[in-house]
């Protein structure tokens, strides 16, 4: 057992909360089953490490037995270990280390994506992990993070995404213009979400929101730069019917790739 919070290799998964030690090392971390869950059932290679206090080896025995079977070097710790490895103060007695896994835009584009998240400047962790968690509900195809957007791989992003980041291709560090021309290449439509565009309806009642679509989402406090508008096709808005003041970005955003999946299957 390891029972040294203080110990190199504690150390070492620790500093995995630090983007640049992700950088540096290529690898991230994962807290609790569940995330721990869909690592697994990704496939071979993905885990590095695993670790968990005796507790949660009780509690979790088939997922330890499944991730050994794909060849994970599995640890017990102690619960003051674990506690210093995690960036969660409550991480369900599981930790893990896995490789990072993100697409490239040619890879993307390769498989002819219908219906893509285009994120300029997120900088909220569990907004963008909302997000990412709904772009997977709605079946869309990708998501794209471009500009000075949080890393995919923080923690806390990682939590959010509840194991979505797992189940569709994204790619970060893009830069927004040539990205969306990319797109656009590829025959994407462009819509951009603005509070001064067109209502969404009315996008819904001219039969705009079948067709491949590159939704764009901005920054959470002041939304997209005008020229950052000015690059799509259409700004759209989410009406608002009720009293509230505006919805939050990962409220509206997954209100706009919805209408997109809808449109696009019943089409």
């Amino acid at each position: 057992m390891i029972d040294n919070p203080r110990s190199p290799r504690v150390r070492a998964v620790a500093k995995l909360a630090k983007r640049s030690a992700r950088s540096e090392t290529g690898l991230f971390l994962l807290e609790g089953p569940q995330a721990v869950s869909e690592a697994v059932d990704f496939g071979d290679e993905l885990l590095v490490d695993l670790f968990a206090t005796p507790a949660a080896r009780e509690r979790h025995g088939e997922l330890l037995a499944a991730a050994e079977r794909r060849g994970v070097e599995t640890e017990t710790v102690s619960e003051a270990v674990l506690a210093a490895m995690a960036d969660t103060v409550t991480p369900q007695g599981v930790v893990a280390v896995a490789r990072q896994l993100s697409s490239s835009l040619d890879e993307i584009l390769a498989a002819s994506p219908r219906l893509v998240a285009v994120l300029e400047e997120i900088r909220d962790p569990g907004n963008a992990g909302t997000i990412m968690r709904a772009a997977d509900a709605a079946g869309a195809d990708a998501v794209l993070l471009t500009g000075r957007s949080v890393d995919v791989y923080n923690p806390k992003v990682v939590r959010s995404t509840t194991g979505s980041l797992f189940h569709l291709p994204f790619a970060q560090g893009l830069e927004l213009e040539p990205t969306l021309a990319r797109l656009r290449d590829a025959g994407l439509q462009v819509l951009a979400a603005d509070i001064d565009g067109g209502d969404l309806l009315e996008l819904r009642g001219r039969g705009m929101l079948g067709a491949p679509t590159a939704w764009l989402f901005g920054n959470e406090a002041r939304g997209l730069l005008d020229e950052h508008v000015a690059l799509a096709d259409q700004a759209v808005t989410v009406p608002i019917y009720g009293r509230a003041e505006s919805l939050n970005l990962a409220t509206a955003a997954s209100v706009c790739l919805y209408e997109s999946a809808f449109a696009q299957r019943s089409a």
